[in-house]
């Protein structure tokens, strides 16, 4: 039987004290090390777990909260959880109020908690009357006995991290840390952990991770955009973040965060969110920057990436998106060029459906293209297809058909890209638009067709070959 000195009171005696882990595999190429704060190990999947005690304990002391309230929160999910689990604990209803973009996963999890979820519109300014700022504003005014913690303004936040994260960073690299890299949200991890770091060795460096759009790395010509990342920056500045302690504030797009957060799960085997792919795509960059053995990079993590299944980890919404191509450097031109076949299979309106039919068994195929040529004789322009599947039923109803003249049989014509069109277009083409095959072009003369089995095969010879060369 365990000692009783072994097991924790509750849940909240678990929050902190995460791991450190060397980031290898990423890091292969430079001599700098990186390691990775693995705040996502913390009970309720992320570093949040840390400030949502520290300030309704902050809350009770001031008087500001009673017991049987409610606690009522703008947040993008993860400090909703940490404030789900002590709410839970100690009895107190939750309301989160949440933007729009984050993830249905965050929403399932607060509701799992037992907490209100209200979801408000993202594009709209902080001051608007349906901006989650303000939704939650007046929901603690409306709501007897309601209390909004407010992390962007609350002084515990950083304060939680004075007390745990930063000595903790401190101790467990033996005070060799040299750059600590995190997101820039509320300010509170970065502003905490940095004034610890900074008073122990004021050269360490402290490096922000800041989303494109958000006010931190835009300054006096910030102009809000609209970003999919979650968790990271802000269209004004929280008291609770400390820019003096920030040395240095790098900008990071959601494509290389997303595609970041990707590698890391591939290559570490660390499920993380992409407000973790940001701060490591920041890490990475100052690792290659020094390439100096004697540093030591600590980049914070910090969420899971569980959170994230159905958006960075889902390929058809990286996709839809534009942050996925799945062969960025492939043309259809690429897939047509390697083949046996003539180049250009086509017959002419005034020919015989028989011949038709002759031609499409001569080379296997299963549709044809129809057209007209041009004065020189080459192929001009397309008039119709011949198609094998509604061509059957056409001659089965009317056997005559096979000798009549293929312009009385055809079908609207295929679809046509260029030769140089990425590859992604032809999936498009062919997966969201339904066609058979399409024609591609080369300066407006048809060179070659593509059908659903040649994207197939072609995709099956990269997958081959890209694990040849792993």
């Amino acid at each position: 039987m365990p000692a009783l000195d072994q097991i924790l009171d509750t849940i909240l005696d678990a929050v902190g004290n995460t791991p450190l882990v060397r980031l290898s595999h990423l890091g292969a190429t430079t001599r700098t090390p990186v390691v990775a704060k693995v705040e996502f190990l913390n009970p309720g999947g992320s570093v949040k777990d840390r400030i949502g005690l520290a300030m309704i304990e902050a809350a009770e002391k001031a008087g500001h909260l009673r017991a049987g309230g409610t606690i009522v929160e703008p947040t993008s999910g993860n400090t909703g959880t940490g404030l789900a689990i002590a709410a839970a604990l100690k009895g107190y209803r939750l309301v989160c109020v949440m933007p729009d973009k984050m993830s249905s996963e965050k929403i399932a999890l607060l509701r799992a908690y037992g907490a209100d979820v209200v979801v408000c519109p993202t594009a709209v300014p902080r001051e608007s009357p349906q901006s989650y700022y303000s939704v939650a504003e007046r929901l603690a005014r409306e709501i007897p006995g309601a209390f909004q913690p407010n992390q962007y303004f609350n002084p515990a936040n950083p304060a939680a991290h004075e007390a745990t994260t930063g000595p903790e960073i401190w101790q467990q690299t033996n005070g060799r840390i040299t750059h600590f890299v995190a997101g820039m949200g509320t300010g509170g991890t970065i502003s905490g952990v940095g004034r610890v770091l900074k008073g122990h060795n004021p050269a360490v460096q402290v490096i922000g991770a800041d989303p494109v759009g958000s006010i931190y790395s835009a300054g006096e010509r910030f102009t809000p955009k609209i970003y999919k990342v979650e968790g990271i920056g802000e269209d004004f500045l929280p008291s609770t973040m400390d820019l003096s302690v920030v040395d240095r504030i790098e900008v990071v797009d959601d494509k290389e965060s997303f595609l970041m957060a990707r590698r890391l799960t591939r290559e570490e085997g660390i499920l993380a969110g992409g407000s973790s792919g940001s701060a490591v795509a920041v890490a990475m960059r100052i690792a290659h920057e020094l390439d100096d053995s004697n540093a030591l990079v600590v980049v914070l993590l910090p969420d899971t990436g569980r959170n994230y299944l159905s958006k960075i980890y889902n390929e058809e919404w990286m996709r839809s998106n534009g942050f996925l191509e799945q062969f960025p450097t492939h043309s259809v031109g690429d897939v047509i060029g390697p083949r046996k076949l003539p180049a250009f299979i086509g017959v002419l309106a005034r020919d015989s459906v028989r011949s038709a039919i002759d031609t499409m068994q001569n080379y296997g195929i299963s549709q044809l293209p129809v057209v007209e040529p041009d004065g020189d004789g080459a192929a001009g322009r397309m008039v119709g297809s011949i198609q094998e599947r509604t061509l059957l039923d056409r001659v089965y109803r009317d056997p005559s058909l096979v000798d009549s003249a293929v312009g009385a049989a055809m079908d609207p014509p295929f679809p046509t890209l260029p030769r140089n069109a990425e590859i992604d277009d032809a999936f498009d083409v062919l997966l969201g638009g339904g066609a058979p095959a399409l024609v591609v072009l080369d300066r407006d003369q048809p060179v070659g067709m593509l059908t659903k089995l040649d994207l197939l095969e072609f995709v099956a010879q990269e997958s081959r070959t890209r694990h040849t060369h792993r």
